[in-house]
C-alpha cells in the first residue's frame, strides 16, 4: 500500500563527499524517494555528543531513576534529546557511512548512543527489553575496502551487522542493509559491486515509496 506523506530521515557520515562510494549509493536511493519529506543529518558537521560524566549522570537520573533534571543537566542532554526526537519523528531512517577499521565511524556510534535512550526508543518491561519503534523502516548503506563475503574477512565485519542489531533492538519492523564491499579491489570488482549496491538501493526505495 502507499505510505502517504511520510518523513524520511537521512543520517549520513560521508566526509569524502563526491569521492565517497557510500554517497553514490545514498544519492541513488534519494533519487527514488517519492511522496516523503526528507530531513538530513550530516554527522561530519553536526557531530553527536559522547556520553561523558555530566550527560551520562543526567541520563541515568532522568531515564532510569525518574528524577527531574536541573537546567544544567537538561542542557547537557539537549543535543541527544534533539537527535532522538528527530529519529522518533521519522517513518523511515537511512544511515549511510563507510566502514572504518571493521566497524562504524565514531560519529555514527555516538549517534546511535545518542538516540538509543531508555524510555524513548526502547524500554524495559516485565518481559525484558522492548523496542518502541514498531511500524518504522530502517536502511543502512555501508561501503568497505575489503571483501567480506567469506572467511576470514566475514567474521571481521562489525559495521552493517552492528547497525542492523541496533535497529532491531529499537523495534524497527523492517530492517535492511547494503554492504558495498571491495571498494579497494580491482577496478572491475569495485565498479561491479558498486553498481550492484546502487541497484539494490533503488529497488528498496521503489518498494518502500512506490508499492501499491
Amino acid at each position: 500500500m502507499t505510505l502517504g506523506k511520510s518523513k524520511t530521515l537521512i543520517v549520513q557520515y560521508t566526509p569524502r563527499n563526491e569521492r565517497s562510494s557510500t554517497k553514490k549509493i545514498l544519492d541513488a536511493f534519494i533519487g527514488e524517494v517519492k511522496n516523503s519529506d526528507i530531513e538530513k543529518l550530516d554527522l561530519a558537521k553536526d557531530v553527536p555528543n559522547f556520553f561523558l560524566e555530566k550527560n551520562l549522570d543526567a541520563y541515568i537520573h532522568r531515564n532510569y531513576l525518574g528524577e527531574t533534571l536541573s537546567a544544567e543537566q537538561k542542557n547537557s542532554m539537549a543535543k541527544m534529546d534533539r537527535m532522538t526526537e528527530q529519529l522518533k519523528s521519522a517513518d523511515i531512517v537511512v544511515v549511510a557511512y563507510p566502514m572504518n577499521n571493521f566497524s562504524m565511524p565514531a560519529a555514527v556510534k555516538a549517534w546511535f548512543d545518542s538516540v538509543m535512550l531508555k524510555g524513548q526508543t526502547w524500554d524495559v518491561k516485565n518481559s525484558g527489553y522492548v523496542g518502541l519503534m514498531n511500524g518504522k523502516k530502517a536502511l543502512t548503506l555501508v561501503s568497505a575496502g575489503a571483501i567480506y563475503a567469506q572467511e576470514p574477512m566475514a567474521s571481521m565485519e562489525h559495521a552493517l551487522s552492528l547497525t542492523n542489531l541496533e535497529f532491531k533492538f529499537m523495534g524497527y519492523s523492517d530492517v535492511r542493509g547494503i554492504l558495498a564491499d571491495g571498494m579497494n579491489a580491482d577496478e572491475s570488482v569495485k565498479l561491479s559491486n558498486l553498481e550492484k549496491s546502487v541497484k539494490q538501493a533503488k529497488s528498496i526505495a521503489q518498494e518502500w515509496y512506490l508499492q501499491k
